[in-house]
């Protein structure tokens, strides 16, 4: 289990500020969902707690600790495990090698396929010689998902692991998600998909270019001042 706390970030791609005094905290084995409209900051934000960008200024902390600017491959040894938009799976890869990767920052003795990953996700055991580029989209999200767990995650952070996947699958990574919380596992979601959030939230935060616009209980995204902020 672990805690998050992001504590008046700011974020620059150059003179264009992407976060401005983002604050927010994600509980211990809690689903915490962040919303709001293509462009605000989602992603931006998902970067700077995984350390794929650098802040201006704020403090990022995971149990109490600042993580400053320490590089994504140490907040991974953390218990930080990201599973970015477009699922950025190895497409020559076999689904068995895809998986694997994830091994790069495990002691010796960890270096193994846990079987919650095929308990969660059971189309991969049947597909580990397959390609990964062989997989249909949403075979390809769950993929990209084990492969996050496969590093022992005490963090997991998903961004949009709902866009272009069928129904169907949409409701499996949902049952995954509500099983990983269940084991304590902290999870951080980024979606522009309501529903899916509103079965899903503990808490919930939105975004509008670059600000936290509203925080609350998950309860909150069935209020209407809420929806205002997720129109289009």
């Amino acid at each position: 289990m672990l805690t998050l706390d992001v504590e008046g970030v700011d974020l620059y791609y150059g003179a264009a500020r992407a976060l401005n005094g983002v604050t927010m905290h994600a509980e211990p084995g809690s689903i915490t969902c962040v919303l709001g409209r293509n462009g605000v900051g989602k992603t931006s934000l998902l970067q700077a707690i995984t350390g794929h960008q650098a802040i201006k200024s704020g403090r990022i902390c995971i149990d109490g600790v600042r993580l400053g600017a320490t590089k994504p491959y140490d907040r991974a040894g953390r218990g930080i495990a990201y599973v970015p938009q477009g699922r950025e799976i190895f497409p020559l890869l076999s689904v068995r090698e895809n998986l694997e990767t994830g091994f790069a920052r495990l002691p010796r003795k960890d270096r193994f396929i846990p079987e919650k990953v095929f308990e969660l996700f059971p189309v991969l055991a049947d597909m580990l010689s397959r390609r990964g580029g062989d997989l249909s989209g949403g075979q390809q999200q769950q993929l990209a998902i084990g492969r996050a767990l496969v590093t022992r995650p005490r963090l997991l952070v998903l961004d949009e692991p709902t866009e272009g996947i069928q129904p169907s699958i949409i409701k499996d990574i949902g049952r995954a998600i509500s099983a990983l919380k269940s084991e304590g596992l902290t999870i951080l979601l980024v979606e522009q998909y309501l529903d899916f959030c509103r079965e899903l939230a503990d808490a919930a935060y939105i975004l509008d270019r670059g600000e936290i616009v509203h925080s609350g209980p998950g309860s909150d995204l069935d209020l209407p001042e809420v929806k205002r902020h997720l129109t289009v």
